[in-house]
């Protein structure tokens, strides 16, 4: 079974991620470590017509219930994690995703983070990969460049830049991905995500 973590603010990306390999024929199982149960909650409103994807209550539970004949474990830590709590948590992960937002504040805190993370013996040692994806951007804006910017120097790759849009709203309220929505609607949306799928389907992202 693989494990790819979401950690940081992240607005979306670990449902987005499960329900794109999902919808691919994978056999996928989504663990919510956040106290605040936002995927929890999106699985609950998930339909019965879309592919299955399996809820996990990790916060509870760690990931003793997962699974076994899952081939994606998708897991949506708690924003902010740090210190053993940050070590436990990369302890399950073999790919990493950390969605920074377009803001001053979040652009200096993912510095501490990116110093903490990439200090894990795991990820020193390359038993598991990160990686950083602009989240919730507005392009034409100078926040936007200050981001992207910021995450051209990190020294991790940089993937994607993801807009801000109501197709992910759209999408979330109804327990369905990004993915599932109608091509009409979702095509750029589903463009930018590409080089994040595609980073996630190589051997690039995996150990």
């Amino acid at each position: 079974m693989r494990h790819i973590m979401v950690l940081n603010a992240k607005g979306g990306c670990a449902t987005n991620i499960a329900s794109y390999f999902a919808t691919q024929g994978a056999a996928v199982a989504l663990a919510d470590y956040d106290p605040q149960r936002s995927s929890l909650d999106w699985l609950e409103r998930r339909p019965d017509s879309r592919a299955p994807i399996a809820a996990v209550a990790g916060f509870e539970d760690g990931l003793r219930k997962a699974p076994r004949n899952a081939d994606i474990l998708v897991i949506d830590a708690p924003a902010r994690s740090h210190g053993a709590e940050l070590t436990d948590l990369i302890k399950h992960a073999e790919t990493i995703v950390v969605p920074v937002l377009p803001s001053t504040i979040d652009m200096q805190a993912t510095t501490t983070f990116l110093d903490e993370l990439k200090n894990q013996n795991k990820i020193a040692n390359k038993q598991a990969k990160v990686a950083v994806v602009a989240n919730r951007v507005r392009e034409n804006t100078l926040i936007y460049d200050d981001l992207d910017e910021y995450l051209t120097k990190v020294r991790v790759p940089y993937i994607a830049a993801l807009r801000e849009a109501q197709n992910y709203v759209r999408a979330y309220t109804r327990g369905i991905g990004i993915f599932e929505l109608p091509e009409y609607l979702a095509w750029p949306d589903w463009d930018e995500w590409e080089p994040l799928t595609a980073w996630l389907r190589t051997k690039r992202s995996q150990p």
